[in-house]
């Protein structure tokens, strides 16, 4: 078949851009042709069709998302949809092109449908598809109903008409069971769950010539202690239990480095973090710079692979308020890395039930995570043991072979 992928972004390390890499390499090898558009591309999408107003950073898709969700929303929701709609008609015929003279049998909506970060780009789809006729699969990451930021508007018929569309050629797929469960309560909308994925059967990136020197290039020594936390820097993945982690151990070598950018949500919650780092004399930093979705070295200005940093770390913290599914997390399982994780909703219906054992947290840092976290750090053995049992579940539960299985049921559904 010919498949399509249409997105806001498909460049760099968030949680859509990742998985839609998954999808690729597994729909190829399913024997699939794969095609991509999206408003930013990179990597294995970059080929694709760029359509510059389908990003929702672009400025007329903002001033429509400050108007429908910010503190001085429009007041005239009739005004609003209008210009709306009329966004949506200027997009309408390049992606139409996109799906035409690439002949596609399908096409896999990745979270446009499913949250309002571009509203007029919804409206657009949903439009088209019931247009074409053309099969296609849904893959819902975020709804906005998850999101307080969307719960404050005046747009309320258009959101629950577009997110999500309820067509007869859309299949809809949710990555937890909480989503689906709530998706069918509100909407009446079936789904079926495919979780986050990793290629656990390849090895994993080890210490090489290329990231060798990555220590250094941060600012820190072999024997000092890397904790990595590998998100974006949003108040929901819950940061600031990290910093407390690491307070309490009360050790100088302790690092804490977070990968990602701190602009998507804005930057306050970042700037926070810095003051509250700097009272608890908590070493932290921002690392996006050097961290990108590919290796780049300019006269000896390095970029390094996210996959270059996890290799380096002695733990990962992972103490999200709440998450989709938990892209990060797969992450530090295929790594082999201890982890310290809260016990977010979808966590605790969905992957820990599976029997892994990591050190958790419930909302807070109490006595017995930083005691635990502190016997970790200094017994190598036991982390070992923990990490090849983790691997292995993963493996069972959360493998590209789990998604083979699982877009072949639906896409047997649509003959």
């Amino acid at each position: 078949m010919q498949i399509g992928f249409i997105s806001t972004r498909l460049k760099g390390t968030d949680g859509v851009s990742l998985e839609v890499g998954k999808w690729t390499k597994v729909l190829r090898r399913m024997g699939h042709e794969v095609f991509f558009c999206a408003g930013e591309l990179g990597g294995y999408a970059k080929e694709g069709t760029l359509i510059p107003k389908l990003h929702f950073a672009h400025q007329s898709i903002v001033k429509i998302s400050q108007r429908a969700f910010g503190n001085d929303f429009e007041r005239d929701g009739d005004k609003l949809c209008d210009e709306i709609y009329a966004i949506a008609d200027e997009i309408r015929a390049p992606i139409r092109h996109f799906i035409r003279s690439n002949n596609l049998d399908l096409i896999v909506v990745q979270n446009a449908l499913t949250i309002p970060m571009n509203l007029p780009l919804g409206v657009c789809l949903t439009g088209l598809i019931a247009e074409l006729g053309i099969n296609t699969i849904a893959h819902h990451h975020d709804f906005y109903w998850e999101r307080q930021r969307y719960q404050t508007n005046i747009i309320m018929d258009l959101l629950d008409t577009t997110f999500p569309a309820r067509l007869p050629t859309i299949q809809h797929v949710t990555i937890n069971s909480i989503a689906k469960h709530r998706l069918k309560a509100r909407r009446g909308i079936d789904s079926i769950v495919i979780p986050n994925v990793y290629d656990f059967a390849s090895k994993a990136p080890e210490i090489n010539e290329y990231n060798r020197d990555f220590r250094s290039y941060i600012g820190i020594n072999d024997d000092d202690f890397l904790f990595l936390q590998p998100t974006r820097v949003i108040q929901r993945k819950g940061i600031e239990m990290a910093l407390e982690l690491v307070n309490r151990m009360n050790m100088d070598n302790i690092h804490l480095f977070i990968t990602h950018c701190a602009s998507d949500e804005g930057e306050v919650y970042w700037h926070w973090l810095n003051r509250e780092a700097q009272k608890m004399s908590v070493k932290l930093s921002l690392i996006d710079n050097i961290i990108s979705d590919y290796r780049e070295n300019t006269n000896g200005n390095k970029k390094f692979s996210l996959w270059d940093a996890y290799p380096h770390a002695d733990l990962v913290t992972y103490p999200s308020h709440y998450e989709g599914f938990g892209n990060a997390l797969l992450e530090a399982i295929y790594f082999r890395k201890l982890l310290v994780v809260n016990r977010y909703p979808v966590y605790n219906a969905d992957i820990r039930p599976k029997g892994f054992k990591f050190i958790e947290l419930d909302g807070f840092v109490d006595d017995d995570t930083v005691s635990k976290t502190r016997s970790l750090l200094g017994n190598n053995e036991a982390v070992i043991e923990m990490a090849e049992h983790n691997y292995n579940i993963g493996l069972e539960y959360f493998s590209l072979e789990v998604l083979e299985k699982k877009l072949h049921e639906i896409i047997n559904n649509f003959n």
